[in-house]
């Protein structure tokens, strides 16, 4: 189907990762909980404290905000460690529907596409190497990158401007509330993926994957600004 994708010159794509490129709410979940049982600490509503979040603000939100820079690192390295542990085997099965082929295509045609995430630097190398798109991107802007994560729009605003496009001639897949949240504060269009949220009432579409029949037309019918 992606041989009908039309992007009218001048616009770019800026991915987030987790929930767009790859599912992984489910195994980031219970990394934590693994993590914080063998701390002894109550895991309750981790789901929803982490969900958008960069470490060191879920970090902060379970143990305080008296840690070292040291001791955030460290928690969070440590529970990453294990998140990649447990999706290394299921990583090309919990791949986001049509996410590989789209991003492919969007590459062919000389679309600039960037990730934009949250995530930590070694997840993002991880990913993107395990689903064969780390060619497709011109430019990646992780959660080390910007001194304000998301819902702060630093980070879509970073890789617009790597990618040298205004923010508002950017399309932006996202799917965690403050990541919708940054997208329109870039001032961004705002594609919605409900893997995570039943809906998206900020997103100018909303879908379940890069399958949907509404993606092509809805991005063929965008003009840049």
């Amino acid at each position: 189907m992606f041989e009908n994708l039309h992007v009218a010159p001048g616009l770019a794509f800026l991915f987030d990762m987790d929930g767009v490129i790859v599912e992984s709410t489910v195994l980031h979940t219970r990394a934590w909980e693994l993590y914080l049982s063998r701390l002894g600490i109550d895991s309750q509503g981790i789901m929803s404290r982490m969900l958008g979040k960069r470490n060191d603000q879920i970090v902060h939100d379970i143990f305080g905000t008296g840690l070292t820079a040291e001791e955030v690192f460290r928690h969070g390295a440590d529970k990453e460690r294990l998140y990649r542990e447990m999706m290394a085997p299921v990583l090309r099965a919990q791949l986001v529907p049509g996410v590989v082929e789209f991003a492919q295509a969007a590459h062919a045609l000389g679309v600039p596409c960037a990730v934009a995430t949250n995530a930590e630097p070694l997840n993002v190398e991880f990913v993107l190497e395990g689903a064969g798109l780390a060619g497709c991107f011109q430019a990646i802007v992780d959660g080390h990158q910007v001194a304000k994560p998301k819902p702060d729009p630093e980070v879509y605003l970073t890789a617009a401007g790597r990618l040298g496009v205004n923010p508002e001639n950017c399309v932006v897949f996202e799917d965690s509330p403050g990541g919708m949240q940054a997208a329109k504060a870039a001032g961004a269009h705002l594609v919605g993926l409900l893997t995570t949220l039943q809906e998206a009432p900020l997103a100018g579409l909303a879908v379940p994957d890069f399958l949907d029949e509404r993606l092509l037309p809805w991005i063929s019918a965008l003009a840049p600004r």
